[in-house]
């Protein structure tokens, strides 16, 4: 008896999950522009039938780039890159229909790798005077 109660309840869980359809794609970027000589990852989430949203993977969607070698939900750009930007594009793999496309911008420059070594924090930090480790007595 109790099995079947399992079973049905699970199959009630089941269906009301498999209930909530996919009405459309978001892509929600960490960043508003890529880096070259990095992976970025491509962050993509459905808006459900009932007003939620839920990230999804590439075991649901499927993935092209104008430029770029991609993996999974992931880009790679060399630090050649030439472009200034790149589309990609998603669609749902059970639904092909559902699809969203967005261009996103790449970093033209590095700041950090462009930042003197003479100006970092960890330099200051060691160039600055030491401070005597001899305390002060009572005299």
């Amino acid at each position: 008896m109790k099995q079947v109660l399992c079973s049905l309840l699970f199959l009630c869980l089941f269906s009301v999950v498999k209930a909530q359809k996919i009405d459309s794609l978001f892509f929600n970027l960490y960043t508003d522009s890529l880096k070259k000589g990095s992976w970025n990852y491509i962050n993509v989430d459905a808006k459900l039938s009932n007003g939620k949203y839920m990230p999804l993977t590439a075991e649901q969607l499927n993935f092209k780039v104008s430029a770029g070698k991609l993996e999974r939900n992931t880009v790679w750009l060399d630090w050649t890159f030439p472009y200034d930007s790149i589309v990609v594009e998603v669609s749902l793999k059970q639904e092909p229909a559902v699809r969203k496309s967005i261009t996103i911008w790449v970093k033209k420059k590095d700041e950090q790798l462009d930042a003197p070594v003479n100006d970092s924090l960890l330099q200051q930090i060691n160039n600055r005077p030491k401070a005597s480790t001899k305390k002060k007595g009572k005299g």
